[in-house]
């Protein structure tokens, strides 16, 4: 698994950063998965993240690991995913998206894969970029 999964999984929130008009949004996540080399978080259909998503796919994630000074900066774009192979196999990683998606094709699950990513770690040591 990739340096950037590792570091999400490790941290258990992370924070997700779109565009909302002139104004930055954030608002923490937790279920992440990567699946064939490309990292994915999910959210619903009805939720405010996911129309500034579909607007401006430009997003950034931020998580620092817990009882330390290390934190992860991930740049891309947001591309919704609509494979239910994919969606499935969110759902079997992260079973605590059962309560509100039972199935893939429950209805409001969205699944988001990152693209074009950049990701920079920051320790007492610098910044690093990692993948």
């Amino acid at each position: 698994m990739s340096k950037v999964y590792d570091f999400l999984k490790e941290c258990g929130v992370f924070y997700v950063l779109t565009i909302n008009g002139d104004f930055p949004a954030g608002r923490p996540f937790g279920a992440v998965m990567e699946y064939e080399g490309s990292l994915y978080f999910s959210t619903a259909d009805m939720k405010d993240v996911y129309n500034q998503l579909h607007k401006h796919s430009e997003m950034q994630i931020v998580a620092l690991r817990p009882g330390t000074r290390e934190w992860i900066r991930i740049s891309g774009k947001a591309l919704e995913c609509t494979d239910l192979t994919i969606k499935e196999e969110m759902i079997k990683k992260c079973p605590v998206l059962i309560k509100h998606f039972p199935t893939a094709i429950s209805e409001h699950f969205a699944l988001f894969q990152v693209t074009n990513m950049e990701a920079f770690l920051s320790t007492d040591k610098g910044k690093e970029k990692i993948s």
